[in-house]
């Protein structure tokens, strides 16, 4: 072995390693999933979604109301109109980290309804559904962390956007 050509056979191989490592750190695999979901549920339209409006939020807390907005208008028949019943069938914490275009690269329950685990497929299929998601100008990649109120009826409020709670 030469070892003047050590440095570049080094060089080609973190290259190499640097691509296919790039290439795994795609937002979906194959079959539509992302890393991070407990269900196997995909997107549940086939026809990519218009380009949202970009978001100018300068804080991921304020990236929220973006992120939220977006969920709701794509979701319209589906949000729990008025104020939640006292008792909900299901809640969830879900953190989703967005590629710098507003496409989801992962998600991390903090608080899963492991209960319902119709609940936690639903709620992944929507978020997938409604990417991309407006692009964070002055974030790049952000992490949109919300919590999903939901009902028996399958209607939803996210905790950004709720018009609150009836009183037992």
């Amino acid at each position: 072995m030469h070892f003047e050509r050590l440095p570049r056979r080094l060089a080609l191989a973190g290259l190499m390693s640097l691509t296919l490592w790039l290439a795994g750190c795609g937002t979906t695999g194959p079959d539509g999933t992302v890393r991070g979901q407990l269900s196997d549920a995909t997107p549940s339209n086939q026809t990519p979604n218009p380009v949202p409006r970009a978001s100018n939020a300068a804080t991921p807390r304020d990236y929220r109301r973006d992120a939220a907005g977006h969920v709701y208008a794509r979701n319209k028949e589906r949000i729990y109109k008025g104020r939640l019943p006292p008792l909900l069938y299901a809640i969830g914490t879900l953190e989703v980290n967005l590629d710098a275009q507003g496409r989801v690269r992962s998600m991390h329950w903090m608080r899963a309804p492991k209960h319902a685990p119709e609940v936690i497929a639903e709620i992944e299929r929507t978020v997938l559904s409604a990417a991309p998601y407006p692009v964070a100008t002055r974030l790049g990649q952000v992490t949109w962390t919300d919590t999903w109120l939901w009902d028996k009826s399958g209607h939803f409020q996210l905790d950004t956007l709720t018009e609150g709670q009836l009183q037992d």
